[in-house]
């Protein structure tokens, strides 16, 4: 099998909630390679504390690359403390000109329970416009179900819980296996 042969590694879903004073941010565990599942429980958020101040990040995209991703985040967080937009920025610059990071195929959501950003290769920083934000192969289903819920009376824990789960049942590269972090403000 060439490199060009090689189905790629496929899926996930992240979706970062903002509600009523905390944000979550849940993933699905699932990672496939073509039409195989390789693995159903893989942790795709995490909560990072650097310098005593508490981040949750979720990523999407090869599993290497946003853990250099999260490496470079947190290196970016010790530098200056508890300025998660600072950071962000200045990682999404690095991100965008350095040589090596050019080619890193990953995307990430990160909060620390006020600010909630999705950061991108491309040198975005982006926060959501309705508090809510979505990455992955199954995010726009995610999205999609997660602002149809917010005007309700559900808290963001459970708006995330039941967005996943929509996703789930429409995108073959997410599953219902959800890792799930909140960060209040």
């Amino acid at each position: 099998m060439s490199n060009s042969d090689f189905p790629g590694w496929h899926g996930t879903t992240i979706i970062g909630v903002r509600k009523g004073g905390k944000v979550v941010i849940a993933g699905d565990g699932q990672v496939s390679v073509g039409q195989t599942v390789m693995k159903g429980t893989a942790r795709k958020v995490r909560r990072l504390s650097p310098g005593g101040y508490d981040v949750v990040a979720g990523f999407a995209g090869s599993t290497a690359d946003a853990f250099t991703l999260l490496e470079r985040l947190e290196a970016k967080l010790e530098a200056t403390p508890g300025q998660l937009a600072r950071a962000s920025v200045e990682l999404a610059k690095d991100w965008r000109t350095d040589k090596y990071l050019q080619k890193l195929e990953a995307m990430l959501i990160v909060s620390d329970g006020t600010d909630l950003f999705v950061i991108t290769g491309a040198g975005d920083v982006l926060e959501p416009e309705h508090d809510i934000t979505a990455i992955g192969s199954g995010g726009n289903y995610a999205l999609s179900a997660g602002r149809a819920l917010m005007d309700s009376d559900h808290d963001a824990e459970e708006i995330a819980k039941r967005s996943m789960a929509i996703a789930a049942d429409i995108c073959v590269y997410t599953n219902g296996n959800l890792t799930i972090e909140t960060i209040k403000s």
